[in-house]
C-alpha cells in the first residue's frame, strides 16, 4: 500500500489549488486488506458530493498499486478535534473545549487566531473582575503547540 507521503502527492491535483486540505490520512492494516481513511476540509466546508468526487479520482490513481483497499474520504466530524490552523480559522466564534500539555482544560469562545496561537474567550465569573489582569485572564493566548486536543463544542441553543 502507499505511504501517507505518496497519498497526499496523489490526493494534491484533486485538492483544487488549496481550496481543500488534508486534515488526516490513516492507513488501517487487516488480514483480507487495508483501510484507507482520508479526512479533508475547506475554509467554507467540504459536500458529500466534493467528497465522492475526490474519492472517485484518489481511486483510480491508487489502482496502480494493485492492492487490495477500502477508500473512505470524509470530513472531520464534529467529534473530530482540530488540527490545523486553517481548522482552527474556520471555527472563529464557536465555542471550544481545549486540553492543554499541563492537564488544565479551558472551555471559552474561539475569538481569535494568530500565527502559532489563538485567543480564547472565556465565560466571565459572576463575581466581575476587579483589575485589568483579572479580566484579561478571561482571555487567555495559548500556543498551538501547548494545545492538546481542541473540540468544538455543539450548541442547541
Amino acid at each position: 500500500m502507499a505511504s501517507k507521503e505518496q497519498i497526499e502527492s496523489l490526493l494534491a491535483p484533486f485538492l483544487e489549488e488549496g481550496k481543500y486540505f488534508i486534515v488526516d490520512i490513516q492507513i488501517k492494516a487487516s488480514r483480507a486488506s487495508q483501510k484507507l481513511m482520508i479526512l479533508l476540509d475547506s475554509d467554507e466546508g467540504i459536500t458529500i458530493q466534493e467528497c465522492a468526487d475526490i474519492s472517485r479520482n484518489l481511486d483510480e490513481a491508487l489502482e496502480a498499486f494493485g492492492e487490495a483497499y477500502t477508500l473512505e474520504v470524509s470530513s472531520p466530524g464534529l467529534d473530530q478535534p482540530l488540527r490545523l490552523p486553517r481548522q482552527y480559522q474556520k471555527n472563529v466564534g464557536r465555542n471550544l473545549k481545549v486540553t492543554l500539555a499541563t492537564g488544565q482544560t479551558l472551555t471559552g469562545t474561539l475569538v481569535e487566531v494568530k500565527e502559532g496561537s489563538i485567543v480564547l474567550q472565556l465565560p466571565a465569573p459572576r463575581k466581575k473582575p476587579k483589575t485589568p489582569a483579572e479580566e484579561s485572564a478571561l482571555r487567555p493566548e495559548i500556543e498551538l503547540e501547548s494545545i492538546v486536543k481542541a473540540v468544538v463544542q455543539v450548541s442547541f441553543k
